[in-house]
């Protein structure tokens, strides 16, 4: 392998699509002879002219190239690229139910970037919001969340709205994923520190700002000097306000910001880095892909200096106000610190021992810190009470009779029934047969059978017992279903008991039966509808899966100690449904919830981990537990 050092003497940076189009930077040995080397555009508009580089080409041309510094050297070429593998655990026994495997790497091609398009569509609640500038040949530039096209040929992405020239975009790639699976399932961005950042206090009622909060607990060479392209603006002001009447504040501050870019790029240079975005595919959200983007982040900012490949990283920030209603960023490692004056908390993860002594110290030492100990989320959702017994079901039996009658139907098919000798008959089965059953109190219990065997039935019987529902159909014919007297009953029986949505958004749904906004947002999380989206939407606007979703969180916000649903999963596919199935059995332990689902699905009994599987047939049941198999 050769290795050498030198100087960038000249750099090329593509005039558009520089986030993936291929620059050009030449590097001048001590020897004085210049070598040069393609880069995507987004790295070389980092570079100056006069950086040191260590290059080492491998013998089949490919080339390593790194930045070198007093205090180390940073790989800057080949782009970061890194496996991880996303294990679901069972609570239980620790076994790995179902895993995936994802690569996390620099976006580096106009189809990472167009992913990123629609997958930030998700970040908004609003449908109207337009995330994307788009340029046609003829120099239009056109706002639209999907590619559109000019005279025919596709328009040109030019910028993606909230982005800064400075962003740096890590995405997810999703391997050995189905034909019909995404490639890309998350995104994260990455900025340079916010320029200007004031805390907000509220004390006695009243509301304090204490300005630059950052440079009192962080040292300020920390933080500047940072990506601030207004600064340079205000030189510009004349032209930016010509060009807000024109074309808005948004467009005229792109356009202007093209102009001087370049020397903000130039002057940026911090220790501090800013994860602005995460953004991860609603279909998979629930498993943990939030929490791994961070931490891959992380990787990538500490080992590359991201974004600017200067200072060494001594933070990583993060001002979101999601944190408050989600908290991946907590599990992740973030400390919370304050909120800004705007009100939105700022979080902080530590990349070295001096921060984190930093953290620690305004932790304990500052007189508001000291109070939420750098804990920003604490869950809100809380059910009733245990059951304070099991549910017995003393010698239940079940009988169905029905008289077939011929009287009445068509001369034609009254033949037909003759030939089979069906004239009238009475058909008495019975779907029980004194069932003797106990189960125990939080408890996970699924119930499987063929279609018709009676698991509909079995289900019925606990739910007339604990609403006191006197319809035959709800009523043993012998026996009796005895139930705890503290029960708190929630279920779902298609087409006979489900809830029932007015014409309001999700989250509205959930509040009105919470009265709490934060617990109303966990169970929609809880129920795989974490996605703003999907909190503004009506169930009507729902499709079929992410109906059956809506109303097993309409079930848990009713905070039920014992919750029952029939069908369960029937409409989801077989990913979605495991990760329900998880995350539905991971509350119900939590919260202590008797959970009686039924349900013919093995991924899905897999992913429940049930204490009891229940199996309905020929009028009898069949249990088995952890701890025995017994007959009945």
């Amino acid at each position: 392998m050769e290795e050498f050092s030198g100087l960038v003497v000249e750099k090329i940076v593509p005039e558009h699509g520089l986030r993936w189009t291929f620059g050009e930077i030449k590097v001048s040995d001590k020897r004085g002879k210049k070598h040069a080397f393609t880069l995507l555009g987004v790295i070389v508009q980092w570079l100056k002219v006069g950086d040191r580089i260590k290059v080492r080409i491998r013998e089949d041309g490919s080339y390593f190239l790194y930045k070198v510094y007093p205090d180390g050297e940073v790989q800057i070429w080949p782009l970061f690229y890194r496996e991880f593998l996303n294990p679901r655990y069972s609570p239980i026994t620790g076994e790995v139910l179902y895993e995936y495997r994802i690569v996390a790497r620099e976006a580096s091609n106009e189809t990472d970037y167009l992913a990123i398009v629609e997958l930030e569509q998700y970040h908004y609640a609003s449908k109207k919001e337009l995330v994307a500038i788009w340029r046609c040949k003829d120099g239009k530039l056109i706002e639209a969340n999907i590619q559109p096209t000019c005279d025919g040929e596709k328009a040109e992405l030019v910028a993606i709205k909230s982005s800064l020239p400075a962003s740096r975009f890590l995405v997810l790639e999703l391997r050995d994923r189905e034909a019909y699976e995404p490639a890309i399932i998350g995104y994260v961005r990455v900025d340079p520190p916010i320029p200007l950042m004031h805390r907000r206090i509220e004390k006695n009622g009243e509301v304090f700002i204490e300005k630059n909060i950052r440079i009192k607990v962080f040292p300020k060479k920390w933080i500047y000097p940072t990506f601030w392209p207004e600064r340079l603006m205000k030189k510009l002001k004349e032209e930016y306000d010509e060009l807000v009447r024109k074309y808005g504040r948004r467009r005229a501050h792109y356009i202007l910001s093209e102009k001087i870019k370049e020397e903000a790029l130039e002057t940026c240079n911090t220790a501090a880095a800013r994860i602005a975005r995460v953004v991860i595919h609603p279909d998979y959200r629930g498993d943990g892909f939030g929490i791994l983007a961070v931490k891959a982040a992380i990787e990538w900012i500490k080992e590359r200096r991201i974004p600017e490949m200067r200072k060494k990283k001594h933070l990583v920030e993060v001002v979101a106000q999601m944190a408050r209603y989600h908290p991946f960023f907590e599990r992740a490692g973030f400390k919370y610190l304050w909120d800004t004056a705007g009100g939105k908390p700022v979080l902080y993860y530590p990349l070295t021992k001096e921060a984190e002594k930093l953290m620690k110290k305004f932790l304990e030492k500052d007189e508001y810190a000291k109070k939420h100990k750098g804990i920003l989320y604490r869950p809100r959702f809380k059910t009733s009470e245990m059951l304070r017994g099991p549910i017995i079901l003393e010698n239940v039996s079940k009988l169905y009779s029905s008289t077939l009658d011929i009287e009445g139907l068509n001369p034609k098919i009254q033949e037909v029934l003759k030939a089979f000798g069906v004239i009238r008959r009475t058909v008495q089965r019975y779907v029980l047969k004194e069932i003797r059953l106990n189960i125990d109190p939080g408890s996970i219990v699924a119930v499987v059978g063929l279609s018709g065997a009676g698991k509909t039935t079995l289900l019925r019987m606990i739910i007339g017992a604990a609403l006191k529902i006197k319809h035959p159909k709800y009523i043993p014919s012998s026996g009796k279903v005895i139930v705890p007297e503290n029960v708190k009953l929630s279920a779902l029986l298609p087409g006979e008991i489900e809830p029932i949505f007015e014409d309001e958004s999700l989250l509205e749904h959930m509040f009105r039966k919470l009265g709490d906004e934060i617990a109303a947002i966990e169970v929609l999380n809880i129920s795989g509808l974490s996605d703003a989206v999907f909190y503004r939407a009506r169930f009507s606007e729902l499709s079929t899966g992410q109906k059956e979703r809506a109303k097993i969180a309409s079930l848990l916000s009713e905070k039920p100690n014992l919750l029952i649903i029939d069908e369960f999963t029937a409409h989801l596919d077989a990913l979605t449904a495991q990760r329900v199935a998880r995350k539905l059995s991971k509350i119900a332990r939590e919260q202590k919830i008797t959970l009686l689902l039924a349900t013919n699905r093995a991924e899905v009994i897999k992913a429940l981990e049930p204490d009891l599987i229940l199996y309905v047939g020929y009028g009898g049941v069949t249990y088995i537990s952890r701890n025995k198999q017994d007959r009945r």
